[in-house]
């Protein structure tokens, strides 16, 4: 099958469905916490998070929201970081998805410093929330370019320190690569097909600097990284 990653496509995910449920989806939520954790890409999240706690007293309440949490996996790595380093960490993660949030408290039940919840991120509810950082990894990719403007413009509002986006690299090689990664890791059938179009729906670096520009960031860092993903910082001190 040819792929054409010449724009971003409009074809949804099965997860963008938020009244989903199951163990199907327990296990595709478990499937891309282990894929990105091996790959790097937690790890991607928590030193792009690391650069914006530079400019942060380590003694004061960190509070770290994590949009599109999935499993929770991101956050329990980053509640041992905080314990690790001395760091009074508030982490909140957050889904539209309650059955995905109902999971996520289920893991992190020897977490007291996480909480999670059930938020439509369009909702005045979320837009009146506030935190030091924002994370949103492997979920900008699911919005249209409108959406993300409307999205970014509330973190950016909102965050007292800043942003870390960590998403896809839209490349046809990214592409056959993960259907080789399906293979290998026995993906089941809602990870393998979500996972192909979350690739075509990835970006561009020239993309993401065209969001900057848009809303007007000045602070910035856009960076390739392994495995096919974008670190995209935006410090706001």
């Amino acid at each position: 099958m040819a792929i054409n990653t010449t724009y971003r496509t409009q074809e949804t995910e099965i997860m963008d469905d938020f009244t989903l449920t199951g163990e199907e989806l327990r296990a595709a939520l478990d499937q891309i916490a282990r894929i990105n954790r091996l790959l790097g890409g937690n790890k991607l999240t928590l030193n792009g998070t690391k650069e914006l706690l530079k400019k942060k007293n380590s003694d004061e309440p960190i509070v770290i929201a994590d949009v599109g949490c999935g499993n929770g996996d991101m956050l329990r790595m980053l509640a041992q970081y905080g314990a690790a380093h001395q760091l009074n960490f508030k982490l909140i993660g957050i889904d539209a998805n309650a059955f995905t949030i109902q999971y996520a408290q289920s893991l992190s039940a020897g977490f007291s410093n996480i909480e999670y919840v059930c938020i439509d991120i369009f909702s005045e509810e979320f837009k009146s929330l506030s935190y030091d950082i924002v994370l949103c990894t492997l979920t900008l990719h699911h919005f249209t370019n409108e959406q993300i403007t409307h999205i970014m413009r509330i973190f950016n509002t909102n965050a007292a320190l800043g942003i870390v986006v960590n998403d896809l690299h839209r490349s046809k090689l990214a592409y056959r690569l993960f259907e080789l990664i399906g293979f290998v890791f026995r993906l089941n059938s809602m990870s393998r097909e979500d996972g192909q179009v979350s690739i075509l729906r990835g970006f561009k670096k020239n993309e993401l600097i065209e969001f900057s520009k848009k809303l007007n960031l000045k602070n910035y860092t856009i960076d390739w990284k392994w495995a096919f993903r974008y670190q995209w910082i935006i410090a706001k001190k």
